[in-house]
């Protein structure tokens, strides 16, 4: 699967389909109105530029839209390229940013162990 890169005001609208499954641009133009203030015309640029990517399905009639692309893919891309971009591909030095300044409480630090457990 190619990987598909989203922009801060893509992900916000993949969000609420990710919520809703599928919802009418008109749906998603009034959801991203009501959150982030957007004009109706920024909402609908926005999901065309999503269709054109092959992140979002356009089903007529009447421009219902639906993901194409899990939001677990969307992730794993993202961690990839934060990690590629930051730390220079190693999840080490990743862990260790977190580490130094305590953001992982005892009980991921748990999770963690288990998940490396895992692939020993």
């Amino acid at each position: 699967m190619k990987e598909i890169k989203l922009p801060e005001s893509e992900m916000k609208v993949m969000e609420i389909l990710w919520e809703k499954e599928e919802a009418s641009a008109k749906e998603l133009a009034l959801s991203m109105q009501q959150r982030y203030g957007w004009k109706k015309n920024t909402t609908y640029t926005v999901l065309n530029h999503l269709q054109e990517k092959g992140a979002l399905q356009r089903i007529e009639p009447g421009f219902v839209c639906r993901a194409l692309l899990r939001r677990e893919q969307v992730g794993k891309n993202e961690a990839r390229t934060l990690l590629q971009r930051f730390y220079k591909g190693s999840p080490a030095a990743l862990f260790a940013s977190f580490l130094d300044e305590k953001s992982i409480n005892r009980e991921e630090l748990e999770e963690i162990r288990k998940m490396i457990d895992r692939f020993e």
